[in-house]
C-alpha cells in the first residue's frame, strides 16, 4: 500500500507533464503543416543548399537529367531552337 502512496502522484505528474507538452506544441504551431513535412523528407537536394544554387548547379532541371535529355532533344529542333 505504501507504494500506491508514491505511484498514483508519480503517475498524476508524469502525465500532467505530458498534457502540458502537448498542449505547448499545439500552441507553437508543431501540427500545423503536417503535409509539408513529409514532402521535406522526400525532397532531393540537401537542406543547407540554398534554392538558388540547386538551379545553378543544374539540378533537377530537364535537360541535364540523363532520362529526359532525349526528350527534351526530341521537343527541340535539331539546332537547339524551340
Amino acid at each position: 500500500m505504501t507504494s500506491l502512496a508514491w505511484l498514483i502522484p508519480a503517475a498524476l505528474t508524469l502525465g500532467g507533464l505530458g498534457l502540458a507538452a502537448f498542449l505547448w506544441s499545439l500552441k507553437s504551431g508543431q501540427y500545423d503543416d503536417l503535409e509539408g513535412a513529409a514532402w521535406r523528407a522526400l525532397e532531393d537536394r540537401p537542406l543547407d543548399a540554398p534554392e538558388d544554387h540547386r538551379h545553378a548547379a543544374g539540378h533537377g532541371t530537364l535537360a541535364t537529367s540523363k532520362g529526359h535529355a532525349s526528350q527534351a532533344g526530341a521537343l527541340e529542333g535539331k539546332d537547339g531552337s524551340a
